[in-house]
């Protein structure tokens, strides 16, 4: 009968810190500065998501910020469309994904190919081979140079009326195309394997190295794990993870923890991380985006954080608490605000449109260092 290990005891300051310190949110510039960090910050996070809402900075930009002091957007560009080191696909949402990873996902996207459930099922033959066909006379193109479309009705609230935008999204889910450029949500797309000049495509990962691969990258990115964190939006997978942690605790490769007021919820740690949890956290500021690794998944946010996001976008007028876009403010290891902004483009203002303080830190205390970051966000939002 194998042995049950006991649970290594977690006050929520420690856990706090030891997934404040994966996320790389405890440094100044824990990545560097310049392109190369761009890169390094996809690698080490795993992934960074992309999302079109503009009220200030796009998500993917606003991310890396946070943990690159001296980003450039033209930074992203590199690493996408020259230097080709990472790559645009679906991880819960669509994300820029390390190039290196690139074996992990072909396995999706021939799956893609073969599913007569996805949303662009109705794509003819005739369409992809049109599109397609441009694409290998002529180059890499956007949906703005194809102008000889009859539209269609949309039969989805997000489909697109233009045949060669679904063709387009079509070749992109089943690989055999790539966004090879992006300037805001304008996506240029190119044939995946003369993007990356591949005489013979990598070949897909197996099942076990893919669950090996996403135990992984939690565990570089979150500190601690839980099987809801490590299989975000993909809970068909947690039988099969559960018995890869169970086999890693087994070789004390994982150690699990209790959490403190989460004693029933089961978490592991690799046991290097443990000494991170006796450290203090530093008292910097982060202004951080709704769609920020440390934010997206509310549930375990609110356990480790005792904070409630929400995101009110969609929600009507008369019904919002933090407003249309909030941004929570991270302060050392507290979340302390949620002030909702706007980016006054013509003006060249960040507009503070409400300002919620949330948590039990101390106002008096936060304000002048938040406003401090606030003004350095303006700069980075308004750079040309």
């Amino acid at each position: 009968m194998a042995r049950t290990v006991k649970p290594h005891p977690l006050s929520k300051s420690q856990a706090r810190q030891i997934w404040l310190h994966a996320q790389r949110l405890d440094a100044e510039a824990p990545f560097g500065n310049g392109p190369e960090a761009t890169r390094a910050a996809i690698e080490h996070l795993g992934y960074v998501q992309i999302d079109t809402i503009n009220v200030i900075e796009r998500c993917h930009h606003h991310i890396l910020f946070t943990r690159i002091p001296e980003y450039r957007r033209e930074h992203l560009r590199q690493a996408q469309t020259v230097d080709k080191t990472v790559f645009e696909y679906w991880t819960h949402a669509l994300s820029y994904l390390p190039t290196r990873d690139m074996p992990f996902f072909i396995g999706d996207m021939r799956r893609y190919g073969q599913s007569k459930k996805n949303w662009y099922a109705a794509v003819t033959r005739g369409e992809l081979r049109k599109v397609l066909g441009r694409i290998r006379r002529n180059g890499a193109l956007t949906i703005r140079d194809i102008d000889d479309d009859e539209l269609i009705e949309k039969d989805h609230e997000w489909a697109s009326r233009k045949p060669s935008k679904r063709a387009l999204q079509l070749a992109f889910y089943t690989g055999v195309l790539t966004v090879s450029e992006r300037l805001g949500m304008l996506k240029t797309y190119e044939l995946m394997d003369r993007h990356f000049a591949w005489e013979k495509r990598p070949r897909p990962a197996t099942a076990r190295a893919i669950l090996a691969y996403l135990l992984d990258r939690a565990l570089r990115a979150q500190g601690i794990v839980s099987l809801d964190s490590i299989c975000f939006q993909d809970a068909k997978r947690k039988p099969a993870m559960l018995r890869l942690i169970e086999s890693r605790v087994r070789r004390k490769e994982l150690v699990p923890v209790k959490i403190e007021g989460a004693e029933k919820a089961a978490h592991w740690v690799a046991p290097e991380a443990l000494d991170v949890a006796a450290e203090a956290a530093a008292k910097s500021v982060h202004i951080l985006s709704p769609f920020d690794p440390l934010i997206i998944q509310r549930k375990r946010l609110k356990l480790f954080f005792d904070y409630e996001h929400r995101f009110e976008a969609y929600v009507p007028k008369e019904k919002r608490v933090f407003g249309y876009f909030a941004l929570p403010v991270l302060v050392g290891d507290a979340i302390v605000a949620a002030i909702d902004l706007k980016t006054d483009r013509e003006q060249e203002k960040l507009l503070v449109q409400k300002w919620n303080w949330v948590g039990t830190g101390s106002p008096k205390q936060n304000k002048a260092p938040i406003e401090e970051a606030l003004h350095r966000f303006e700069r980075f939002q308004l750079a040309r």
